[in-house]
C-alpha cells in the first residue's frame, strides 16, 4: 500500500478506483501509470489504496465509529480523489510514480483539506515507518545507476548516468552555490525502472527539480531548462544541448519556416525574408532566461504544432512574432531584428493574441473590441452577430448597451411593451459560452450600461445566483457607466431619476455640463407626468445597492464616464460609452465603429539600473528605445491585422489607437527597497509612468513625421496642445469640485509639444495598462501594476499548477541568516503572509506586505498618479481584507475624487483566512527538522501547505488570480 504495505504485483493496471474512474474530476482520459517502490520494483498504481490508506490515519485519529461515518467516507474519497488528479496532471501522458511522492501528495491534500490532526498522524506514521526499516537494515531505493535500460523509441539501450548528469549541469549554470545537482540527479534516478521509455527520464529530472522551487527560487529556472531539453527533443526530433544550439538554430529556423507554410500555419510570405540573417540573429542562451512557469505556459500554449507534434523554439517563436509584424516594413529583416530583441530579452512583450498569430494565415492581432448595439432588432441581434465573430477570432470584448430601451418602455413597430435590456444579455452570455475563441479559451464579454437606465436595478443582480434563472448571466461580465452627476447626488444625498433611453435618447451621446442640462430637463419631463418610464430613488440607496452587488458577486465593476470623456483625446468625433473587457481602453464607438485596441506591456523591471552606491534608479534611455520600438511594433499590428468586421477595420485605420502598458512595478518597488504602502511607492509609479507616457507621446511623432498623421487628428486635444495631463483641467472645470489630482511633473514637455503641434501623431490613444496575467508569466515578473499576490502560492492556470515565490524575498532572508525549513513552513502556514511570523524584521514585512495587507487606499493613490499621464484608462484590482460598506463606499468615493477613469474585480480575503492571518506567529519554530521526515513532516504542526488561493466568500469576485477562469483576462493583454 502506498502508505503501509507493499504490493509484490508487477502487472499494469488502468488507471481507475474500483468501479469508478478518479480521473471524472480532471476530465482527462484514462491513462496508465505504474508505481515504483522503495526496493525499486515496479507494480501497477492502484488509487484504491490511497482510500485505504487515508481511511487508517482518520481511524487513528477518530476512532473506529467516527472514522466510518458518511461525512468521513466523503472526505476520503475527496481526498482520494484531489491526490489521484495532482499526480496526474504531473504527468497527464501516464508513466512511473514513486511512492513517496505519492505519500507526499497524501500529506499535501489532508492539509489543504484542513484535516490538519489527521496529516500529522499520517506524517507521524511515515517517520515511524521510516526508521523501522532503518532499524531493519532495509534499502530506501535499490540502487539504479547501474543495470537500467532505457527504451527510446522501441530500441533498448543502457541508461547514460554521465549524459543526465552533465544535462543537469548544464541546467543549473550560474546557480552552482544554490542548486545541487547530485540531488536532482538521485531524485530522477529514484523514479526510474529497467525498461523506462526515454521521455519518462526527462519527466523524472524536470520534476525532480521542480519539487525543489519552494526551497530555492532559482531551480524554476533549472525547471524551465530541463524542459526545454525536452523540447528541443520533440521539435528537433534528436538530443541536442543547450550550448550546440548556438549552430543548430540558424539551420533549423529555415526548415521551421518552411514545415510551417506547408502545413497551412504560416503566411508564405515569411518564406521571402532572408531567413539565413534572421537564423544568424537569434541568440540561443536567451532560452536560459526562463522560469518554469513561462516556458510552461509557451510550451502548452503558444508554440505552434502540427497535431500536437511541437515544431517551434523559443527563440524561433519570438522571430516569427517579429516577421509578422515587420511584413509592411521596407528594410523588414533590419526591423525584424530589431522587435525580436526587445521580445526575446523581455524588455517589452506583445499581447497574447498577436503571440498566438503574428506571421499566420490568419494574423488576427488586436486585444480588445469595443461595441455599442443599436435600439432595433437587426441592431440588436447584428450586435450578438458582431460579438460571436469577434469571440471567434479575437479577445475580449466590451459592449455598450445603454441606447435599448428599457423595460416597459413602448414599441412602436408592435404597439407593444418592451421586456427590456436583461433578455438580449442572456443570449450574449450563451453566445460567449458557445463561440470559445477558436476552441483556444473561453469566450469573454462585458456590458455596460449607463446608472440612469432604468434596467439598472435588474442589471445590477445579473451575476446573483438566487432568482430566475433566466435572468442571470453566469458567465459573463458587467460594469455599471457611471456620470459624474450620479455621484454628486450621492456625495450630496439627492435623489436620482431612472429614464428610458428610447425617451431620453440623446443622454447616450452627452457627459460633462451638456449631460447634466439634458438629464435634469428630462427630470423635469417626469416630474410632469410626460414620460412613459420615470422612476425617482434615492441616489444613496441605489449606491448602497451597487456596492452591495459588487460585494456579493463582483459586479457591476464601476466605471466612471465623465472622466473617460472628458480626458478623451478623441471627444471631437465620437463619445467614449464603454470601456472592455478589462477596463482599461477608453475607444469611442457607435453605430458604425467598432473600437479596437492593439496591446502590448513595457517590463518595467528590466529598465531598473543598479548604480554605484548600489541603489536602483528607472533608465530612461533605456525606456525610451525600448518604448519607440514596442511603439512601432503596436502601429504596425493596425495595417497587419484580420479584421473579423469590417466596422472595426475602419474604426482602427481611422483612429489608429494602441495601448502601451506596463508590467513588473511590484517587482521594482523590491528593488527600490520601497514598500507598496507610502508615499515612495506613489512618486514613483508618478515618475515612472510620466517616462513611459513622454516617450509613447515623443514615438508616435515620430510614426507620424515617417508615415503620416491619424487620418482623423484634426480637431483632436492634441490638435489643440491639450495633453493627458492638460486634460485634468477640463474634467475639473466641468465637475465643479470633487476633484483632488496631483499635478506635478518632472520631465521638461516644452519639446514633445513642439513636436506635436509640428508633426501631430500617428496614434489617437497610446497608453493602456492591461492586466498582463499570461504575458508576465511568460517574462517571469509581477502582473501589471499589481501588487504581491502571496509571498509563496500555487498558481493554477490552463498549463497546470506551479509553485510561485518571491525570489527577492529569499534573497533578503538568506542575507539575514533567516531562509531555512522552518521558515518556509511558516510562510506556507500563514498563506505566504509575513506578518505573524515573530523573527521576521519590520521593514522586510513591510516592504513584502500581500495584496491584502496593502490598505487598498494605497492602490487608488498610485493609480491616480498614472491616470493623469494616461490617454486611455488602467485595469486597477482593488484588493480588500475585512471589506466593509464603509470601506467600500469610502474607497470608490476616492477614486472617483481621485479622478480615475475606471475600476476593475472587488478581491477580498476569504473568512478562512483572514481569521487564520491574524494567529499568534512564530508557532511553527519549536518544530525540530528530523532526519529521514518528509518534506511537509519538517514543517509540521500544525502541517504546513503551501497556500492556494482562498475559496471566494462575501465581497468577491468570481475569478481570483491563479484561477483558470481568470485568465480570461489574457484577452485583454
Amino acid at each position: 500500500m502506498y502508505a503501509t504495505t507493499e504490493s509484490a504485483s508487477s502487472t499494469r493496471a488502468p488507471y481507475t478506483s474500483g468501479s469508478e474512474s478518479v480521473t471524472a474530476a480532471t476530465g482527462q482520459q484514462v491513462a496508465e501509470y505504474k508505481i515504483i517502490r522503495r526496493n525499486g520494483s515496479v507494480g501497477p498504481f492502484e488509487p484504491m489504496k490511497i482510500s485505504v490508506a487515508v481511511t487508517k490515519a482518520f481511524l487513528a485519529v477518530n476512532g473506529g465509529a467516527a472514522a466510518q461515518s458518511a461525512a468521513v467516507r466523503e472526505t476520503v474519497q475527496r481526498i482520494t480523489d484531489a491526490v489521484v488528479s495532482a499526480l496526474m496532471r504531473r504527468k497527464p501522458e501516464g508513466g512511473a510514480l514513486h511512492i513517496e511522492d505519492v505519500q507526499d501528495q497524501v500529506e499535501l491534500s489532508l492539509m489543504r483539506s484542513g484535516e490538519h490532526d489527521v496529516a500529522r498522524a499520517y506524517v507521524l506514521y511515515r517517520e515511524k515507518r521510516h526508521q523501522e526499516r532503518l532499524a531493519k537494515g532495509e534499502a530506501e531505493q535499490a540502487p539504479v545507476a547501474s543495470g537500467i535500460n532505457i527504451n527510446d523509441e522501441g530500441v533498448s539501450k543502457p541508461l547514460d548516468v554521465a549524459k543526465l548528469r552533465a544535462l543537469v549541469q548544464s541546467a543549473c549554470s550560474g546557480y552552482e552555490s544554490v542548486t545541487d545537482v547530485e540531488h536532482i540527479v538521485g531524485e530522477t534516478l529514484k523514479n526510474l525502472y529497467d525498461g523506462v521509455p526515454a521521455e519518462e527520464v526527462r519527466k523524472s529530472a524536470i520534476l525532480s527539480a521542480r519539487q525543489l522551487i519552494e526551497k530555492e527560487p532559482a531551480y524554476s529556472r533549472v525547471t524551465a531548462r530541463l524542459l526545454m531539453h525536452s523540447l528541443r527533443r520533440e521539435v528537433l526530433e534528436e538530443e541536442v544541448t543547450h550550448e550546440e544550439m548556438a549552430t543548430r538554430y540558424a539551420e533549423y529556423f529555415p526548415k521551421f519556416i518552411k514545415q510551417g507554410i506547408e502545413a497551412e500555419l504560416l503566411d508564405p510570405e515569411l518564406a521571402q525574408f532572408d531567413l539565413a540573417r534572421l537564423g544568424a540573429a537569434m541568440k540561443y542562451e536567451r532560452d536560459y532566461q526562463f522560469d518554469y512557469l513561462g516556458l510552461q505556459t509557451l510550451f502548452d500554449r503558444y508554440f505552434l504544432h502540427i497535431h500536437g507534434h511541437r515544431i517551434e523554439l523559443p527563440q524561433a517563436f519570438f522571430m516569427r512574432v517579429a516577421m509578422g509584424l515587420a511584413l509592411r516594413e521596407i528594410d523588414r529583416e533590419a526591423r525584424a531584428i530589431e522587435f525580436y530583441n526587445v521580445l526575446s530579452t523581455f524588455d517589452f512583450m506583445s499581447s497574447t493574441p498577436t503571440l498566438f498569430n503574428s506571421g499566420t494565415l490568419r494574423s488576427q492581432l488586436s486585444s480588445c473590441y469595443l461595441t455599442t448595439i443599436a435600439d432595433d432588432l437587426d441592431g440588436i441581434y447584428e450586435g450578438l452577430k458582431e460579438n460571436a465573430l469577434l469571440s471567434k477570432f479575437a479577445g475580449g470584448l466590451g459592449n455598450d448597451w445603454t441606447p435599448v430601451r428599457a423595460l416597459g418602455s413602448h414599441i412602436k413597430g408592435t404597439n407593444g411593451k418592451s421586456q427590456g435590456v436583461v433578455p438580449f444579455l442572456k443570449v450574449v452570455n450563451d453566445t460567449a459560452v458557445a463561440v470559445n475563441q477558436g476552441g483556444k479559451r473561453k469566450g469573454a464579454v462585458c456590458a455596460y450600461l449607463e446608472t440612469w437606465h432604468a434596467d439598472i436595478e435588474e442589471f445590477l443582480e445579473l451575476r446573483k445566483n438566487t432568482g430566475d434563472d433566466r435572468r442571470r448571466t453566469h458567465d459573463m461580465n458587467t460594469a455599471n457607466w457611471i456620470p459624474d452627476l450620479f455621484m454628486k447626488r450621492v456625495m450630496e444625498g439627492g435623489e436620482w431619476s431612472l429614464l428610458s433611453p428610447s425617451e431620453a435618447p440623446d443622454l447616450h451621446d452627452l457627459y460633462g455640463k451638456d449631460f447634466e442640462k439634458a438629464y435634469l430637463a428630462y427630470e423635469a419631463k417626469g416630474e410632469r407626468g410626460e414620460l412613459r418610464v420615470f422612476k425617482r430613488i434615492k441616489a444613496l440607496d441605489l449606491w448602497r445597492k451597487m456596492l452591495t452587488m459588487l460585494f456579493e458577486t463582483g459586479h457591476p465593476w464601476f466605471t466612471f464616464k465623465d472622466p473617460c470623456n472628458l480626458r478623451s483625446p478623441q471627444q471631437h468625433v465620437g463619445v467614449v460609452h464603454s470601456s472592455n473587457l478589462c477596463t482599461e481602453i477608453t475607444l469611442n464607438t457607435n453605430d458604425s465603429e467598432i473600437a479596437v485596441c492593439n496591446l502590448g506591456s513595457v517590463n518595467l523591471v528590466n529598465h531598473m539600473v543598479q548604480g554605484a552606491d548600489g541603489n536602483y534608479t528607472l533608465d530612461g534611455e533605456k525606456v525610451k528605445r525600448t518604448v519607440k520600438t514596442a511603439m512601432r511594433m503596436l502601429d504596425n499590428v493596425i495595417d497587419i491585422n484580420y479584421y473579423p468586421v469590417k466596422k472595426a477595420r475602419n474604426s482602427n485605420l481611422k483612429h489608429r489607437p494602441v495601448g502601451l502598458g506596463i508590467m513588473g512595478f511590484q517587482d521594482c518597488l523590491h528593488l527600490l527597497r520601497t514598500p507598496y504602502a507610502s508615499e515612495g511607492a506613489v512618486q514613483f509609479a508618478d515618475e515612472s509612468m510620466e517616462v513611459v507616457a513622454y516617450h509613447a507621446y515623443y514615438a508616435s511623432t515620430e510614426l507620424a513625421q515617417e508615415r503620416g498623421r491619424y487620418p482623423s487628428y484634426a480637431g483632436s486635444l492634441w490638435s489643440k496642445g491639450i495633453l493627458p495631463q492638460d486634460s485634468i483641467d477640463l474634467l475639473g472645470e466641468a465637475r465643479g469640485g470633487y476633484l483632488e489630482v496631483d499635478r506635478s511633473a518632472k520631465l521638461d514637455w516644452t519639446e514633445l509639444r513642439s513636436r506635436i503641434a509640428s508633426y501631430g501623431m500617428r496614434n489617437s490613444n497610446c497608453l493602456a495598462i492591461a492586466p498582463t496575467a499570461t504575458i508576465a508569466n511568460i517574462v517571469g515578473v509581477s502582473a501589471s501594476i499589481e501588487p504581491n499576490y502571496q509571498n509563496i502560492f500555487v498558481k493554477s492556470n490552463l498549463s497546470g499548477e506551479f509553485t510561485v515565490i518571491n525570489e527577492h524575498l529569499v534573497h533578503d532572508l538568506k542575507e539575514r541568516g533567516l531562509w531555512d525549513d522552518v521558515m518556509i513552513g511558516d510562510i506556507k502556514y500563514f498563506d505566504g503572509s509575513l506578518t505573524r511570523i515573530d523573527r521576521v524584521p519590520a521593514d522586510l514585512k513591510a516592504l513584502y506586505a500581500t495584496a491584502f495587507e496593502v490598505e487598498a487606499q494605497w492602490l487608488v493613490e498610485c493609480a491616480s498618479r498614472r491616470q493623469k499621464w494616461i490617454d486611455q484608462a488602467q485595469s486597477l484590482n482593488i484588493y480588500m481584507a475585512g471589506a466593509s460598506g464603509k470601506k467600500m463606499d469610502d474607497l470608490y468615493k476616492l477614486a472617483w475624487v481621485r479622478g480615475l477613469k475606471t475600476t476593475y474585480y472587488l478581491r477580498t480575503l476569504s473568512a478562512s483566512s483572514a481569521e487564520k492571518s491574524t494567529g499568534r506567529g512564530g508557532e511553527l519554530n519549536a518544530v525540530p527538522v528530523a532526519g529521514g521526515v518528509s518534506q511537509a513532516a519538517a514543517v509540521a504542526a500544525p502541517v504546513a501547505a503551501v497556500p492556494v488561493m482562498p475559496e471566494p466568500e462575501g465581497a468577491v469576485c468570481t475569478m481570483r488570480p491563479g484561477d483558470p477562469g481568470f485568465e480570461e483576462c489574457e484577452a485583454c493583454q
